[in-house]
């Protein structure tokens, strides 16, 4: 059976493991699944219809699956998906969809949400990606897996942060950052490629050097920005990492995203 310490209030029809552990004073809601493992260590919230995967631990007065902050909501039914092996800190925020968004927010697994971090209505957020204290993410962002976002960072609505990419703490990211790639400063420039998260997938020295050369040609060459793609795809054709690059910057849509730093940015577009 679940051992629920005798303060707390887990409501009749909330799903519980038998081996979820739910601690002093947390609020457990009717629709919410606690999966196989589950922790919540003392005054957590967990409302809505939201699932925790397993052996996800959260800390106290985290809140999560509470409604969208947004002005269109209407109280629909919808959703908030949390997978397994989680971290989730102290005062941490996740709120569930809205019905023009998809009606779902899901943050995958083996994330680690620090202390004061929200991830905003309608979010994907890919695997072991990491929000360190204060970052927080405007509905509707969409997050690849293996990204770290700095303290206080702030990511805009509708935006995209590719796979592997690295938001240094006290940026404001207005535009799409390219997979691998690192933004820093108030209004984020692009100031280069994530070498550590790289070298931390076993990218060796080789590896990197490519994909300097890549960056050098593609943000940094001359002419049109659409024109250096097309002109730098054959030269690097077979790249996994490239590959997944220029994948990102030929997804339908407007092509937004920082200017790099030493460069003008080549015409990738205009903020919002």
């Amino acid at each position: 059976m679940p051992r629920i310490d005798p303060t707390a209030r887990v409501a009749d029809g909330a799903r519980l493991a038998d081996d979820v552990e739910v601690g002093p004073y947390c609020i457990v809601g009717p629709q919410v699944e606690l999966r196989a493992g589950v922790r919540l260590q003392s005054h957590v919230n967990v409302a809505g219809v939201t699932v925790i995967g397993e052996r996800t631990q959260i800390y106290p007065f985290a809140s999560l699956g509470t409604p969208p902050q947004s002005v269109h909501y209407r109280g629909e039914p919808t959703q908030l998906v949390i997978g397994s092996d989680c971290q989730i800190r102290e005062s941490a925020t996740v709120n569930t969809g809205t019905k023009s968004g998809g009606g779902i927010t899901t943050v995958g697994d083996r994330c680690f949400l620090m202390v004061n971090s929200h991830v905003g209505h309608d979010c994907r957020v890919g695997n072991d990606v990491t929000f360190a204290n204060g970052a927080v993410l405007g509905g509707h962002v969409t997050v690849g897996d293996n990204v770290f976002l700095g303290g206080q960072a702030a990511v805009h609505q509708f935006r995209r942060i590719g796979e592997g990419a690295m938001v240094g703490g006290l940026t404001g990211i207005t535009r799409d950052l390219i997979p691998f790639g690192f933004a820093f400063g108030p209004r984020a420039e692009l100031v280069g490629l994530n070498t550590v998260g790289l070298k931390r997938r076993g990218h060796g020295k080789q590896d990197l050097h490519r994909l300097r050369r890549f960056y050098q040609a593609l943000f940094l060459g001359e002419g049109q920005f659409r024109d250096r793609v097309t002109a730098v795809e054959p030269k690097f054709s077979g790249d996994p990492v490239i590959g997944k690059i220029l994948a990102f910057v030929r997804e339908p849509g407007p092509l937004m995203m920082p200017a790099p730093r030493g460069g003008d940015g080549g015409g990738s577009g205009e903020a919002p």
